[in-house]
């Protein structure tokens, strides 16, 4: 479970909430009188359906059910740590260049990262070495693109969500226009009116916007781990030396990391099992 998604949108919520409470409580509103303002299904169910209607009417029907999957994704971590990687691709160098590179069959049954296993099976089975980086380029870029539309079902919510406040707001302004002759319908009625502008601020600010980047950070930190092991995979290939493995993927990693990672790899020996550099 990612915190920090589920410490942000709650945390905005509360804020949003506690300052509604505040400003109604220096009004000499009740607490009660101060939510009931801001709560209006008819507004909620205009910006919260038309949003929803007109993201359904811009992509494919079988894009938005995708929608539940694509959620998890910006509230777990499931990707392997960079030193992890680096730790278990310098390892299987290390077992390459003791027994060949037919030894690593069993560490590809045993990888549980789908691309991994593919790489490590190609090399295997002794793939050209240029079809193998084509191959997994290939299937990396299409990765890539599949994140790129969910994200951007986000972004579109994201963009309609104050167009359809606006649009509820203009609904309860005619309607209120219908009260003119009752002067003291006129305040509640605007209040009403407004709320829905409010719905739609908040869930293009506090929901959809948030998630649509968190999104695209996690695309982009799966994008730099297959492309690490791309790297490493490819270089397991041709023979390179474990040192010289770890070096060439520790480039992709900020310095901190890198230094961190080959703190590990001189720990161990450079022989020493994989598992124990990845338990830091």
């Amino acid at each position: 479970m990612d915190i920090s998604t589920v410490a942000g949108l709650v945390s905005g919520v509360l804020l949003l909430g506690w300052g509604i409470v505040a400003g109604g409580a220096a009004s000499g509103m009740s607490f009660a009188t101060s939510l009931k303002a801001f709560v209006d299904f008819p507004s909620f169910l205009i910006t919260m359906g038309g949003t929803f209607a007109a993201v359904l009417a811009s992509y494919p029907l079988e894009r938005v059910k995708s929608v539940p999957g694509i959620l998890r994704n910006a509230f777990r971590t499931k990707m392997m740590p960079p030193a992890e990687l680096i730790a278990t691709l310098v390892a299987y160098a290390q077992k390459a260049r003791r027994e060949g590179l037919l030894a690593l069959e069993d560490e590809a049954a045993k990888a549980q990262d789908a691309f991994l296993k593919k790489g490590v099976q190609l090399v295997v089975d002794g793939t050209d070495p240029e079809l193998v980086r084509n191959i997994l380029e290939t299937d990396l870029s299409f990765l890539e693109n599949r994140h790129k539309s969910g994200a951007a079902m986000f972004d579109t919510g994201a963009a309609l969500a104050p167009a359809f406040g606006m649009i509820g707001t203009l609904i309860g302004l005619i309607q209120m226009l219908g009260t003119l002759d009752a002067p003291e319908k006129i305040g509640p009625g605007m209040a009403v009116a407004l709320v829905t502008t409010f719905y739609g601020s908040v869930l293009s600010n506090v929901v959809f916007t948030p998630l649509s980047n968190k999104l695209k950070g996690r695309s982009a930190e799966e994008v730099l781990i297959r492309e690490v092991m791309v790297e490493g995979i490819l270089s397991i290939q041709a023979g390179d030396n474990p040192r010289i493995v770890e070096e060439k993927l520790n480039a992709f990693l900020a310095p901190k990391t890198r230094s961190s990672t080959r703190g590990q790899g001189q720990g161990q020996g450079r022989g020493g099992d994989a598992r124990e550099a990845i338990a830091e």
